[in-house]
């Protein structure tokens, strides 16, 4: 995991001034009542170069003791919002409702990644019936993204959500709404009700609360899926995502 650039700058500075603390000034230097800050830097200069591994053994503990914070911030959300995660009637749920494990999957319409997966997603559902899918719409990447995903979640009220999340995944190419309702009509839905039902304000609620749980779980891009205590981002093969079931139902 890469650390934003501003933080490695603003803890790099901080290790300067820690070295021109702890490096040792000349005699002379140590009985000036004022601080040569030229002289200080050029110290601080030579140690540098006479031993980078010390601000690289830094930089890195610095980053392993941030990872860790961020992991440590990502399982007390996942315990904490259980239900918002797993069981939020906003969210469309496919495979067996009752299953003995829930996989969720946070996705965008227009990810390519996205697209890449999803039918090993479905072929998973097909061949194990015990798994209760959820559907987390997450539009990040651009207006028809967010048109999309109102759009599927409008489909519910038709009853015909799955037939057009799959026809919005299988689609190749840019979307945009002209598109996305093209795509809507083709899948059967009544493209006026669609229109409508898209500007109810449940459906605005449920991608809010998306967006802010997938900031709480630290998910930055799609696909990202969730099962049990894990998190895993980045698409993932079809033995992948059985493991990860297995792993669900041992836990």
């Amino acid at each position: 995991m890469q650390r934003p650039a501003r933080s490695i700058r603003t803890f790099a500075a901080a290790a300067v001034l820690a070295v021109a603390c702890a490096a040792p000034l000349s005699p002379a230097s140590a009985q000036q009542s004022t601080p040569d800050k030229a002289a200080i830097e050029q110290i601080v200069k030579d140690y540098l170069m006479a031993h980078p591994e010390v601000l690289i053994d830094s930089l890195n503990a610095y980053q392993k003791k941030q990872e860790a914070a961020e992991a440590e911030a990502q399982r007390q959300a996942l315990v904490s919002r259980q239900d918002e995660l797993f069981k939020n009637p906003a969210s469309p749920v496919l495979g067996n409702p009752k299953g003995d494990v829930t996989l969720v999957e946070f996705f965008d319409y227009q990810c390519g990644y996205c697209k890449a997966v999803h039918a090993d997603v479905r072929r998973l559902i097909d061949s194990d019936t015990k798994i209760r899918l959820v559907y987390k719409e997450f539009p990040i990447l651009g207006p028809a993204s967010i048109t999309a995903s109102r759009a599927a979640l409008a489909a519910r009220k038709q009853g015909k959500y799955d037939a057009l999340h799959v026809a919005l995944m299988e689609n190749r190419g840019q979307l945009d709404d002209d598109k996305i309702f093209r795509i809507a009509t083709s899948a059967g839905l009544d493209l006026d009700q669609l229109k409508k039902d898209m500007q109810a304000p449940e459906i605005s609620e449920a991608l809010q609360r998306n967006l802010r749980l997938a900031s709480e779980l630290n998910i930055r891009g799609t696909p990202a899926f969730v099962v049990g205590d894990q998190i895993v981002p980045g698409a993932v093969s079809l033995d992948k995502l059985k493991e990860l079931i297995a792993s669900g139902r041992a836990g």
